[in-house]
């Protein structure tokens, strides 16, 4: 029955996107079910997530050309989505950066017209499909593997080994719209 519920909430809660503290709750209560990462460095990423969105959209001028989505895990950051322009993308990465007990900053910013509803849609059905994948296959950690999407192309993060993170990867692969996979995990 767990697995059946965890199932449900990894395909539904990515769509939820107007409901944040409902996702973010329960993003955090999954995470902490299989995920390694100790309380502290867990506030420290949820921390770095919301400053960080918080600094990028602070100037109503700059948020509207735009979509940048702050990803971290282990207090190594994603970044994706897209800007309107190359010195956009460049003040992005280098204020994360900057935000304290950020340990890296992977940038995956694209220079483009900003995504619409449709795209964003797409991408989260894509992560939802890959979650409920790994909920689903016998013995996987999946709740020590974030997944995220953007214009079709996957990033994997977590604390795993070489074998969990070619499996994840694997698993992906084989969903249907992806484009591409990049592991960004950590090896212990």
């Amino acid at each position: 029955m767990n697995r059946l519920c965890a199932l449900f909430f990894a395909l539904i809660l990515p769509t939820l996107q107007a409901c944040a503290p409902v996702v973010v709750a329960g993003a955090a209560g999954g995470a902490a079910a299989g995920d390694t990462r100790s309380g502290d460095v867990l506030l420290s990423d949820q921390i770095i997530e919301s400053q960080g969105a918080d600094t990028l959209y602070r100037d109503p001028g700059v948020a509207r050309r735009i979509h940048i989505n702050i990803t971290s895990y282990n207090e190594v950051v994603l970044l994706t989505g897209e800007a309107l322009s190359t010195t956009l993308r460049q003040q992005a990465v280098d204020t994360i950066r900057h935000m304290d007990r950020v340990r890296r900053v992977h940038n995956e910013v694209r220079v483009a017209d900003l995504t619409g509803f449709q795209s964003r849609t797409r991408d989260s059905w894509i992560t939802s499909k890959i979650k409920g994948r790994m909920l689903a296959a016998e013995g996987f950690p999946s709740g020590r593997i974030k997944v995220v999407t953007e214009a079709g192309s996957v990033f994997l993060m977590g604390l795993v080994s070489k074998e969990i993170g070619t499996q994840a990867a694997e698993i992906a692969r084989r969903v249907d719209d992806v484009k591409r996979v990049v592991k960004l995990f950590e090896y212990p």
